[in-house]
C-alpha cells in the first residue's frame, strides 16, 4: 500500500506544470524514504530528476517499493481539478493498476477523487555521479526565468559565461543580438534576492533556450535557482523545494558548428 498526503497540494500542481511539457510519460518511484522521478525528454537532450522526501508529507506510507507509470499530461488534467488550497492525497495498491487522487478543501466541505490508470513504462535509471562543478551560481529564480524568456525573442541558443564578477547571458539571431550581465550581489536584505557565484575556474557554454524556458517553469517552486556548470558536462538547473526535496534539470551543451569546423581543420 502506498499513501501520501500533502497539505500544500498546490506544490504537486506546480511540479507537474514544470515537468509535463518536457516529459510525456514517467515512472514515479515510491519507497519508504521518498517519492522520486527520473526521466529523459523525448529527444534525449534533457533529463529531469525530482525527489520529495517522505518526512515532508503530512502522512506517508509505503509498505514496499513500487513504481507508478503515469502520463504527466493526464496527471496534470486530474490535478487541475484540485483547488490551490486543497489537501491532496495519493493512494495506490502494491499490485494495483491505478492510482487515486483525493482532493479535500481546507474546510472539509468538498471531497473529490480521481482515478488514473497506471502505465507500464520501460525506463532506465541513470546513475548521476556527484560532481565538483567549475562554477555554481545561485540567483533569484524569477530573474533567471525573465532572462531566458527575453533572450528567446532574439535567438535560439544562449551562451552562459561565469566569471568571478558574475554571470553573463548572450544570444544572437536574425534581428540582432543581446547580452545580459548579472553581477554577484550578496549585500541584500533578503537572502532570496542574492546572486552568489562560487567559482573554481571561469566557464562558458552554449545551451538551447527552449529547454531553459521549459526548466524555468519550476520557478514558482523556489525563490532561488542554482546553475552548475563545467566544461563538457551537462548544465544542472536546480530548484530546492523547502522542507520537501528538490527538482533538477540536466541539459547537454550545444556544440557550435563553427567550433566543429575549426577542430576538423586543425
Amino acid at each position: 500500500m502506498f499513501e501520501a498526503r500533502l497539505d500544500q497540494g498546490v506544490l504537486l500542481k506546480k511540479l507537474l506544470e514544470a515537468m509535463k511539457d518536457l516529459v510525456s510519460d514517467a515512472n514515479f518511484e515510491c519507497s519508504p524514504q521518498a517519492l522520486s522521478l527520473q526521466a529523459m525528454d523525448t529527444s534525449h537532450v534533457a533529463l529531469v530528476q525530482m525527489t520529495l522526501r517522505s518526512d515532508g508529507f503530512a502522512h506517508f506510507r509505503c509498505d514496499r517499493n513500487i513504481s507508478m507509470g503515469m502520463n504527466l499530461g493526464n496527471m496534470s488534467k486530474c490535478l487541475k481539478c484540485a483547488g490551490n488550497d486543497d489537501i491532496i492525497t495519493l493512494k495506490a495498491e502494491d499490485t494495483g493498476d491505478s492510482v487515486t487522487f483525493l482532493f479535500e478543501s481546507p474546510n472539509q466541505e468538498r471531497h473529490s477523487d480521481f482515478e488514473l490508470k497506471l502505465m507500464d513504462i520501460d525506463s532506465e535509471q541513470l546513475g548521476i555521479p556527484d560532481t565538483e562543478y567549475s562554477a555554481t551560481v545561485k540567483m533569484p529564480s524569477s530573474e533567471f526565468q525573465r532572462i531566458v524568456k527575453d533572450l528567446s525573442t532574439i535567438g535560439d541558443a544562449v551562451l552562459i559565461s561565469v566569471t568571478k564578477d558574475g554571470i553573463k547571458f548572450s544570444t544572437s539571431g536574425d534581428i540582432g543580438s543581446a547580452n545580459i550581465n548579472v553581477r554577484q550581489n550578496t549585500q541584500v536584505d533578503k537572502p532570496e534576492e542574492a546572486t552568489v557565484v562560487d567559482l573554481q575556474e571561469p566557464v562558458s557554454l552554449s545551451f538551447a533556450l527552449r529547454y531553459l524556458n521549459s526548466f524555468a517553469k519550476a520557478s514558482p517552486l523556489s525563490s532561488q535557482v542554482s546553475l552548475r556548470m563545467s566544461k563538457d558536462l551537462p548544465l544542472v538547473v536546480g530548484y530546492r523545494i523547502v522542507d520537501m526535496g528538490e527538482i533538477n534539470f540536466y541539459l547537454a551543451p550545444k556544440v557550435d558548428d563553427d567550433e566543429e569546423m575549426d577542430n576538423t581543420n586543425e
